[in-house]
């Protein structure tokens, strides 16, 4: 099935394998309140346990360098996408105010990314991954 939307996150290539895979888990949580249509319905078994329910959609992977993610992240900004940013420093903070503080205090042309998340308009989102590789 293809959708009319895509939901995409970037991390860049230098991390160590648990920072890809935290940044990557952190910016898709963020994605997840972008729009009421990016969540499917809740998932239940034959036993009746019910589970929480997903993105609707595949979550496409891809890896940047740091020139390469900054430049993704200007063109999200000039599309106007919902996005989710995770910056270096993140890694240094333990909580949810020290974490928005520490994104607060830099320009947007000067945050340090480890990775960013977008999601939107198909032809949209491909042109702001424009010239990534899908991570693996």
């Amino acid at each position: 099935m293809r959708f009319d939307t895509k939901i995409a996150v970037i991390v860049r290539t230098d991390l160590a394998d648990w920072q890809k895979l935290n940044v990557t888990a952190f910016l898709s949580s963020g994605l997840a309140h972008s729009t009421d249509e990016i969540v499917g319905k809740p998932y239940e078994d034959a036993s009746g346990n019910v589970y929480l329910p997903m993105f609707r959609e595949p979550v496409l992977v891809y890896a940047a360098d740091t020139p390469a993610l900054t430049r993704t992240h200007a063109r999200a900004l000039s599309r106007d996408l919902p996005m989710s940013v995770y910056t270096e420093e993140l890694f240094g903070t333990d909580n949810e105010d020290d974490n928005r503080a520490t994104v607060r205090a830099v320009d947007a042309d000067a945050l340090n990314l480890v990775g960013l998340a977008v999601y939107g308009p198909r032809g949209q989102v491909d042109k702001v991954t424009k010239g990534l590789r899908l991570h693996g």
